[in-house]
């Protein structure tokens, strides 16, 4: 092993490889967290190459680049060689395959060779690789236990094992491998040459980050960040997104100011605006999330497009007219309360807006995230933003125009 790095205190560093040595990558990960890099790099270089790695790969993004370099080479070249497959890719969540061994070799010196990796490495599978490193088997645990000592390996193996490619997106593997759930799935190439191994839960570790970014991708907040990143990194990631989203603002600000002389004339106008935007805001956020999940679960299949318009105009004319009936009500009694004008008349303007606004956020609740996934953008990142900017022009916009067209001509 290497020396760890003078300036960690000796016992303070034994007592954290003891507990790395003792514990799962994620708890490790959490105990380290405090730490300097210096620390963690320390820490690692006492470990074995896998469990190192593992341990690395729980680390925000911006301290891995930091702790690499002090983690020595048995943790920085499976680093170096992950970096060179795609972000968010099998690739970088892809370790050494430590058991790799002949077709011909025999049950008897599988078995010798695992005695020496289990100090290496917790060995699940071994993997059946020919002079070219292709993989032909996968040798299950269970089956050496049972097989005569003789007998090779290529008896004894699983031929044309499952495995992934290592350019292929998370989200891809996750889809191939919700109904296998072996605990190990073996990296090839296109050639099927073994590259590499990702063990099953990083993959559903990583599916549910993914899953839980949504939610702060669609107002702008980039899944790199955490509750510990730091303020500037933090206002870097948030700051762009919110100039687009004031820009978008003014669009919606522009749509109103064509009406002041509108909103002058009959002043009870102006309470309503909040309660149709919030309304129609609302239907499009229930919109998106459901295409969203459907995007992320695959579901949109041909035809799937169609359907979800339908049914999203379907529901927002429903939930709109029960939503604007109460709404008009509401503005008839306001209305009368405060001494305007036609009050049901107004109360059909709510009616008719509410409706109206309701069924085109639904669709573009729709529209918005499979639009940037034909661009190819994310469909997550900012949704929210343009599904209101887009939710607020249309509901008030609708609003202030009917009420022009049916009140005051």
């Amino acid at each position: 092993m290497n020396q760890p790095v003078p300036s960690v205190h000796q016992d303070k560093l034994d007592h954290l490889v003891l507990e790395a040595q003792r514990r799962a990558p994620l708890d490790v990960a959490q105990i380290l967290l405090e730490e300097s890099d210096e620390t963690v790099g320390a820490v690692l270089r006492q470990l074995h190459s896998a469990p190192a790695y593992r341990i690395l790969l729980r680390f925000p993004k911006d301290r891995r680049q930091k702790i690499v370099p002090l983690a020595g080479n048995h943790v920085g070249d499976p680093w170096k060689e992950a970096q060179k497959f795609p972000q968010d890719s099998v690739g970088r969540l892809m370790e050494p395959a430590v058991a790799t061994v002949k077709p011909t070799e025999t049950v008897a010196m599988a078995v010798d060779k695992l005695r020496e990796w289990v100090h290496e490495a917790l060995i699940t599978y071994a993997y059946v690789v020919d002079d070219e490193g292709c993989l032909q088997g996968v040798l299950v645990m269970r089956d050496l236990l049972l097989a005569e000592p003789a007998d090779e390996l290529q008896t004894v193996m699983l031929p044309e094992p499952f495995y992934l490619q290592p350019d292929m997106t998370v989200q891809d593997a996750m889809k191939e491998v919700v109904y296998r759930h072996y605990p190990v799935y073996p990296v090839c190439d296109s050639r099927g040459r073994l590259l590499g191994i990702v063990q099953g839960y990083m993959l559903f570790e990583h599916q549910h980050f993914e899953i839980s970014a949504q939610a702060g991708r669609m107002v702008g907040v980039g899944k790199e960040e955490h509750a510990t990143t730091d303020w500037h990194r933090s206002f870097k990631m948030r700051h762009p997104w919110l100039q687009i989203n004031l820009v978008t603002a003014f669009v919606a600000a522009f749509v109103v100011s064509l009406f002041e002389d509108t909103i002058a004339q009959v002043v009870v106008l102006a309470a309503f605006l909040p309660v149709l935007a919030g309304q129609s805001g609302n239907t499009g956020c229930q919109s998106l999330a459901v295409t969203i999940r459907g995007l992320t679960l695959d579901e949109f299949k041909p035809g799937v497009f169609h359907r979800a318009v339908v049914k999203e105009t379907l529901l927002g004319a429903l939930n709109g007219a029960v939503v604007g009936l109460v709404a008009a009500i509401a503005m008839v009694a306001y209305a009368i309360h405060s001494g305007a004008d036609q009050p049901a008349i107004l109360g059909l303007v709510v009616f008719l807006a509410m409706t109206g606004a309701c069924v085109a956020s639904g669709v573009t609740g729709v529209l918005v995230p499979l639009t940037l996934k034909r661009l190819g953008a994310d469909p997550a990142t900012a949704s929210s933003i343009f599904l209101t900017t887009a939710t607020d022009v249309v509901s008030m916009g609708l609003f202030l125009w009917l009420a022009n067209i049916l009140v005051l001509n």
